[in-house]
């Protein structure tokens, strides 16, 4: 039997749905999903099996209009993700339908058209009537010329297979990238600390979730099998501490708790999670934070 491999890039606004799509195709969660915007960060690989072929999906971090260093960081890591992809799917939301932000999304692939095949997937088609779905393609198609487009619910599963299967079929010949049983190729330690980065952004106010950043310091594996992790949160100010601290220490407990569950239902063992926040007023101006989280700091200027 003929092998099938390749990488295919999720792109779109923020909170279009790539990471839900990302998961629902792995068929495992990669890729942190909450109602807040921006969330991803890195480009996350989830490596997808279907029949004889292997998708490496690259879950770009949303594309937006950047006005720090970090947003300029995330923005030029999701075009540099589409840039190395065998194929590019652009998510639409169904119900904002053509968006100042889609339409420069639009713009930038019509600048590169003709370096890969591009599908559209119109996506959370649950939330419009049928009528709108159609009106919304074909001004979709109008504004660019998508090689396929697809309407699916990445929550719901709808259209999710189909999608899955056409990419299968449309990958290069070649081996396999991976190990057939590996679903992602982001190291543990930088998944353990997006684990508890969502946690935090689940329980957070509005604006606190973008002024930190999670990282493993130390990973433990002990002789009864179970894993020893201890995660740093570095935020930006004193006052940003208390919030997370809590009283009583009940928030940190509460986000230690809930990232400690899915570790270990993710790792199928114990995991014993320490957390620590630590204040550090400038880190969103230091490299080192950059490569934890997989962005290029040079990149970001």
């Amino acid at each position: 039997m003929t092998t099938r491999a390749g990488f295919v890039a999720l792109i779109g606004e923020p909170n279009a749905g790539k990471s839900t799509l990302l998961n629902a195709m792995v068929g495992a969660k990669v890729s942190i999903v909450t109602h807040k915007v921006q969330t991803t960060r890195a480009r996350i690989r989830g490596v997808a099996m279907e029949g004889q072929s292997q998708i490496v999906f690259v879950d770009t971090p949303g594309i937006f209009r950047p006005r720090r260093r970090l947003d300029r960081a995330m923005v030029n890591a999701a075009w540099g993700g589409a840039a190395d992809a065998d194929m590019i799917v652009l998510l639409v939301e169904a119900h904002r339908g053509l968006t100042p932000g889609v339409e420069s999304i639009l713009e930038a692939l019509r600048g590169r058209e003709g370096t890969q095949p591009v599908a559209l997937a119109i996506n959370k088609i649950d939330k419009v009537k049928s009528e709108e779905l159609l009106g919304l393609t074909a001004k979709l198609n109008e504004a660019y010329q998508f090689t396929k487009t697809f309407m699916i619910s990445a929550e719901r599963g709808y259209g999710v297979q189909d999608l899955k299967e056409w990419l299968a079929g449309e990958m290069p010949e070649g081996p396999w990238l991976y190990p057939e049983d590996q679903i992602a190729d982001l190291p543990m330690r930088m998944i353990a600390a997006e684990i508890t980065r969502e946690k935090l952004t689940l329980r957070l106010h509005e604006e606190l979730p973008y002024q930190l950043t999670v990282e493993t310091e130390s990973w433990e594996e002990r002789k009864d099998g179970s894993a020893r992790i201890d995660q740093v949160i570095y935020v930006a100010r004193d006052g940003h501490k208390g919030i997370i601290l809590g009283k009583g220490g009940e928030t940190i407990k509460a986000i230690s708790k809930a990232a400690r569950e899915e570790l270990i239902e993710f790792l199928d063992r114990p995991v014993h999670l320490f957390l620590q926040v630590k204040v550090r007023p400038n880190w969103l101006e230091e490299a080192e934070r950059y490569s934890e989280m997989g962005l290029d700091f040079k990149d970001s200027k």
